[in-house]
């Protein structure tokens, strides 16, 4: 018997609709339910505490609408919050984390570069992927304002290209082959930045998730 019933999504903003357009294309003939908590964002300058309890807040709402499966479609609420969410929830639950693994294991330089929130690169699962690799040099860069403007609409803007100058410039001096976008909302940026950086090095590639 098929359950027509809705996969629900949620995210701190409209980051996770990339990860939305991934799911609509690989399964189009699925129900979705997205939930954005703008009014919250950034979850990555919060406390763990305050990502597992805005995480917990919107997994509700999503089952008051008969999800059969929640995608927490953020990387800084899988990070902190999916554990307690799968212990606390009867529902399955799919999260999205930082792509270290792939670009790790591709790595040519054995250098790779992560942005991603504060949130994030201070997560405890996001140390136990790190630690796997201890012949890799990860190169970590909090994306301070990056989710602001995106929220806001501003990612053709000077203030966004002074922003990704500042944070990936050292990386691409370092010689990294990959750069891992570490939060869903970053995704948006791979214009910008393939057109900031003219991809300097040929190998060179924007890992998503």
């Amino acid at each position: 018997m098929i359950n027509k019933k809705p996969i629900g999504l949620f995210d701190s903003g409209i980051g996770g609709t990339s990860i939305w357009k991934e799911i609509h294309q690989l399964l189009p003939n699925e129900d979705t339910i997205y939930l954005a908590d703008s009014k919250n964002a950034p979850y990555g300058e919060k406390s763990k505490d305050e990502i597992i309890h805005l995480s917990c807040k919107n997994t509700e709402l999503l089952l008051n609408k008969n999800c059969k499966l929640i995608v927490v479609a953020c990387n800084t609420a899988t990070t902190n919050a999916i554990k307690e969410l799968r212990a606390k929830y009867d529902i399955p639950f799919i999260g999205i984390e930082p792509a270290i693994k792939p670009a790790a294991l591709h790595s040519e330089t054995q250098k790779i570069g992560i942005l991603a929130t504060k949130g994030t690169l201070n997560s405890e699962l996001f140390y136990k992927n790190v630690e796997q690799f201890q012949d890799i040099q990860i190169i970590e860069q909090i994306g301070f304002g990056l989710v602001e403007l995106i929220e806001n609409g501003k990612i053709n803007t000077l203030e966004m290209e002074h922003l990704l100058s500042q944070y990936l410039t050292p990386m691409i001096q370092s010689n990294i082959d990959y750069l891992v976008l570490g939060c869903s909302h970053y995704p948006y940026l791979i214009p910008q930045i393939k057109k900031l950086f003219l991809l300097p090095s040929p190998s060179l590639i924007l890992v998503k998730r």
